[in-house]
């Protein structure tokens, strides 16, 4: 889905298990807030793009702003994983389940974005075929095993990029032809080749073509999931669908589609700024 180096640590993780075992969720939402304060003073890193993230929707900068944003980062990294140990404790709302998971699943590309609850969206899923997730990640070993031991409600299967073009290709190809979803992250570059440029929050920004370039060759739609934190547990998945008109050229058909995309991401975005989880200036990738 993108590249970025995981954050947390096994060790954590695994003591936010126990932890919610013993005493439940409630406690570790509560807990998070001094956590959140911890980082609120180390994390160097993320403040500066935030201030300019914050600036492009003319929203002061300050530190309630700044340690609320840090707070809803870490309730749904938490929920990344504490969803997939007990997904039945979720509730992942739609305005109509049937129409997105439909199309799901009879082979689609499934566009993500880092906001929200992406990271837990697939123990949500009502797809009960196989989920292609497209990514390229640096995790943490220990981290990498937690994910594997977890179990997922719908199979998960991981097409890692550095395996290179031709590899993930063949392997998209595949899981499309099988009916398959595959999911990809437009707003995270991954290669430079497939780069396409979009205003976004009043400044062009990067994107990455690729989802849309694939469900142009295919024939296949396009299901834009934003998954926005609702309250304790719960999430509301904001959706979209695209089908790109192939009586167009590609390039036109791709930029129409992308702009589509862009103008929803920019929509919820600018409605729950808190849950932007693009730490890095957005706008000079």
């Amino acid at each position: 889905m993108g590249k970025g180096k995981q954050r947390g640590s096994a060790w954590s993780i695994n003591l936010a298990f126990s932890l919610y075992r013993i005493f439940g969720y409630k406690f570790l939402y509560i807990l998070l807030y001094p956590i959140a304060f911890f980082y609120f003073f180390i994390a160097d890193n993320v403040k500066d793009p935030l201030k300019i993230f914050y600036k492009k929707l003319g929203i002061k900068f300050t530190n309630k702003v700044y340690f609320h944003h840090l707070r809803i980062f870490a309730i749904c990294l938490t929920d990344r994983f504490i969803s997939k140990m007990d997904p039945d404790s979720y509730s992942f709302e739609y305005d109509d389940a049937e129409i997105p998971r439909k199309i799901l699943e009879s082979g689609s590309i499934l566009v993500y974005s880092h906001f929200g609850g992406w990271a837990s969206s697939s123990s949500g899923s009502r797809v009960k075929n196989t989920i292609n997730v497209v990514m390229q990640e640096v995790m943490i070993d220990g981290i990498k095993q937690i994910e594997k031991e977890l179990k997922y409600k719908s199979e998960i299967n991981i097409i890692d990029l550095n395996q290179g073009s031709l590899s993930v290709s063949i392997q998209i190809a595949n899981a499309l032809l099988n009916e398959e979803v595959v999911a990809m992250m437009a707003d995270r570059i991954t290669n430079e080749k497939a780069v396409i440029e979009m205003p976004f929050l009043n400044e062009k920004a990067k994107f990455n073509k690729n989802p849309f370039q694939i469900a142009y060759k295919t024939d296949k739609p396009i299901v834009v999931y934003l998954i926005v934190l609702a309250g304790m547990q719960r999430y509301k998945v904001e959706y979209i669908v695209i089908h790109l008109d192939r009586s167009k050229t590609e390039i036109e058909a791709i930029e129409e589609a992308c702009g589509i995309y862009v103008k929803k991401y920019e929509e919820i975005v600018k409605k729950h700024p808190e849950q932007w989880f693009n730490f890095f200036n957005f706008w000079k990738q």
